[in-house]
């Protein structure tokens, strides 16, 4: 059988997962003194999780708020964001973004919310994250074999929110994910809860997730199999095949809380929001994101925010964007979203979010 270079492309998708997160470089764990003496140096967890692609945020309009929505989420994006915020919507929503992602990658996300009456909803959504063919590669023809292999990532889920009062609402979240490499593959399942709560202050919420929770992923399949000489000092079986045990590694959980506040400027036609969220993840340090939407006459929203306050490898920080609203024919309401967001040496990343209202 030919030798692939399957630890090759593992070690590729790696990097684009990491790209996902884009912090493919970690601080080193070891300095040293002017004597010579090692340094310990804190470290972050980075690249040590699965699924990394499901920190990408979900959505044009939190995207350009700087991902500050865990307090806001009132639209279809709030299956990501935090689970609870469907809990209001009064109509059936769809909502689908699209964004080309880092080292030539594609990011998509569909998802689609339906109210049961006035106190609850349920919701089911669909996140893609993947690359074009690569050329496959093996020893003896490293130019490639004229195969291809792709590699690819999704998560199906389901949301259900309820309305406990007028005020505050809890949501869960349930979702099987799946990542792949040519034929070789990794699945798990993951659980996410929120909480949204209008206090008494007008125009303030305040609100809470905690996304990922759920199994280990370990790839396995074919692509594993290779042959190995168990004795290479005596003659006799030459090959065995054998198959490679990768790791096992979590998901990356994610804790958000998160304050808004909304202000109307001398009219209801013109409104500011402003919102801030603290980020504690499993697979790096915490953060805060921050942004602000100014919205005129109900129909054309401004937004800006930054992203990974406080954390002093970020490569991500400002975002801007903003948003149309029409109102169409039977209750039909449509709503286009932009975003940009800066990555530094990785230029930028821009969203397009299309959101309707039935």
């Amino acid at each position: 059988m030919q030798k692939l270079f399957m630890p090759a492309q593992l070690r590729y998708w790696s990097m684009v997962n990491a790209a996902a997160l884009m912090y493919l470089v970690q601080p080193s764990l070891l300095a040293q003194k002017s004597d010579g003496q090692p340094v310990v140096q804190s470290v972050s967890n980075v690249g040590t999780n699965a699924a990394a692609f499901l920190q990408i945020g979900i959505g044009a309009r939190a995207s350009a708020m700087g991902g500050a929505y865990v307090a806001l989420a009132d639209d279809g994006t709030a299956m990501y964001w935090n689970p609870a915020g469907i809990s209001r919507l009064g109509k059936v929503e769809a909502v689908f973004t699209y964004s080309d992602w880092l080292v030539d990658t594609r990011h998509a996300y569909a998802g689609i919310v339906f109210p049961l009456g006035t106190v609850a909803s349920i919701g089911a959504h669909f996140t893609s994250f993947g690359m074009p063919e690569q050329p496959v590669r093996t020893i003896g023809q490293e130019e490639g074999t004229g195969e291809t292999y792709s590699a690819g990532d999704l998560a199906l889920g389901v949301t259900f929110a309820y309305n406990f009062t007028d005020r505050f609402s809890i949501g869960f979240g349930a979702k099987y994910i799946n990542q792949r490499i040519w034929h070789t593959s990794a699945h798990g399942f993951a659980l996410d809860i929120g909480a949204l709560y209008r206090t008494q202050w007008e125009g303030l919420n305040m609100g809470f997730s905690l996304t990922n929770f759920g199994t280990n992923m370990q790839l396995s399949g074919r692509d594993l199999l290779n042959a190995v000489d168990p004795d290479k000092n005596n003659s006799g079986v030459e090959n065995i095949n054998v198959n490679y045990s990768t790791s096992e590694f979590p998901l990356p959980l994610v804790f958000r809380f998160g304050v808004s506040q909304h202000v109307d400027i001398m009219t209801d036609d013109q409104r500011l929001t402003v919102s801030a969220d603290v980020l504690h993840p499993s697979n790096n340090v915490e953060s805060i994101n921050v942004g602000m939407e100014f919205a005129l006459y109900k129909t054309i929203d401004f937004r800006a925010g930054y992203e990974s306050l406080f954390d002093q490898d970020r490569i991500n920080g400002l975002t801007l964007g903003f948003g149309v609203h029409t109102a169409l024919f039977s209750g039909l309401a449509t709503y286009f979203d932009y975003a940009y967001a800066d990555w530094g040496v990785f230029n930028s990343v821009q969203r397009l979010s299309l959101r309707m209202t039935f």
